[in-house]
């Protein structure tokens, strides 16, 4: 976890270290409680169907100064409220998202799949048969989420 970038799965770290899965998730069970116990400025975070070694956020200013240099990727409002759409309403085609939207979202799209926010799952079995978006583990990292049920309900977020 130390090097990777990306979060590493039960399986990958099988595939890896050749442990068997019960004993990796003992394992990484073991150390985040032993992490969570004592003074070390990080900690192991569950997130995007894996395991990520990350700062603690006491210590988050300190990555900040260090880590000034490197900019992170900005995500627009429009390419936010995408996300949102696709998000609550996987798979989805671009026409329904352009209907909830009100505006054309194709160059929206396209960058958010350059930027892997999200990947096309399929096609509708309607006429034409559409590509259908679905958003991806990228989007569950940029946003700190283990899987997409953990998305606010629409209720609580006061949405209509």
């Amino acid at each position: 976890m130390f090097v990777s970038n990306d979060p590493l799965t039960v399986k990958k770290i099988n595939e890896i270290t050749g442990l068997e899965k019960n004993r990796i998730k003992k394992i990484i069970n073991e150390l985040i409680s032993n992490y969570k116990g004592d003074n070390r400025p990080f900690k192991i975070y569950e997130i995007a169907g894996g395991y990520k070694l990350g700062t603690k956020p006491g210590y988050s200013r300190w990555v900040k100064k260090i880590s000034e240099n490197i900019k992170k990727h900005q995500i627009s409002k429009a390419a936010l409220e995408t996300l949102a759409i696709i998000a609550y309403n996987q798979p989805i085609t671009r026409l329904e998202i352009e209907k909830i939207r009100g505006v054309n979202c194709s160059g929206v799209l396209m960058n958010l799949l350059k930027h892997k926010f999200i990947k096309i799952s399929g096609r509708k079995k309607v006429a034409g048969n559409p590509i259908l978006y679905k958003v991806t583990d990228a989007f569950l990292i940029h946003f700190g989420l283990k899987r997409i049920s953990d998305l606010p309900k629409i209720s609580e977020i006061g949405i209509n």
